[in-house]
């Protein structure tokens, strides 16, 4: 077993619940999926595809932007204990670096993990709704992008804020906003038909009608009508024992949208908001959300740990 992953292995071992465990599986751990949705059978698909995995990675979440963004609302990783859900093959820290004293990333695509694991990250395999781990261990957890591929938004969320220390930090990011991808009319006909129009233009990130497919089927909460509120983040987190700030964003903004700067959209995601009757520069025109979310010191527990959940059927 090389150095760095046995390493990690053993620092892992300490913040296990008490009936987890683990197996290697090349670089990383598997933990065991206990389901097998439609979602996480097409998360595990593309993800787990080491061309379009290494796509994303050298394609998304990696500009200056983005590391401004999260620098601001997180800090610099060194000497953390960090919990990455949905990590995909690292494309955080890929952006951000930083020497995290634990940087454990989970997610349900094996080709996934296993760049992430080249990238320095204890990968394991696992439900991001029912992770192997103890409460309360990790100073920072981050969801980049991942709750709308997953079946149950809440659930991940609550499951991110059980292994938060007190006084740590919950970030999410990137998840579309349901007010800005609401479109309505002539605006929703424009976003039904898009496909047809990218690959007869060659346009578009993926490069074949299969990866494309598949792409559009682990995005579960991204469509019309769909999409995560201000309303969602605090009403799923505060009870939970946390203070919750929520900033709108346009993708090209770093550090100001934490100072309540929007920042610009692409033509066309202004037009669609324009023809659906939504003024293009209003915060609830923004095509994300970012949501900052610190635990109280006095919060002594959050949501029920995994092993002491009801598994799906």
């Amino acid at each position: 077993m090389p150095a760095q992953i046995f390493e990690g292995f053993k620092m892992i071992g300490d913040i296990l619940l008490p009936d987890a465990s683990l197996k290697r599986s090349g670089n990383y751990f598997e933990s065991g999926l206990e389901r097998k949705t439609d979602a996480i059978t097409a998360n595990a698909t593309y993800f787990g595809n080491m061309q379009w995995a290494q796509e994303y990675l050298d394609f998304c979440h990696r500009d200056a932007h983005f590391k401004s963004r999260w620098l601001a609302a997180a800090g610099d990783w060194t000497d953390k204990v960090v919990i990455d859900l949905g990590c995909g093959p690292g494309n955080i820290f890929a952006t951000l670096g930083g020497k995290p004293r634990l940087l454990i990333g989970v997610d349900v695509a094996p080709g996934s993990l296993e760049l992430a694991a080249k990238l320095g990250y204890t990968a394991v395999l696992a439900d991001a709704a029912y992770t192997p781990f103890r409460s309360q261990v990790a100073d920072i957890v981050a969801i980049n992008a991942s709750l709308h591929h997953c079946d149950d938004m809440a659930a991940v969320l609550r499951e991110g804020a059980r292994l938060v220390k007190p006084h740590g930090l919950l970030v999410t990011d990137h998840d579309p906003q349901l007010t800005a991808w609401d479109y309505k009319g002539l605006a929703k006909l424009m976003w039904d038909a898009r496909l047809w129009v990218y690959r007869a233009i060659g346009h578009g990130f993926h490069k074949t009608g299969s990866q494309q497919s598949w792409g559009l089927r682990t995005e579960v909460h991204h469509q019309p009508g769909d999409g995560v509120t201000k309303e969602f983040f605090h009403s799923t987190l505060e009870p939970l024992g946390f203070e919750v700030r929520v900033y709108p964003h346009n993708h090209q903004i770093g550090a100001d949208a934490l100072r309540g700067v929007v920042g610009p959209a692409q033509w066309k995601y202004r037009l669609g908001n324009m023809l659906s009757g939504r003024r293009p520069s209003s915060p609830t025109s923004a095509l994300s959300l970012m949501c900052v979310a610190r635990r109280r010191g006095d919060c002594v527990s959050a949501a029920p740990a995994a092993s002491e959940q009801r598994m799906p059927g």
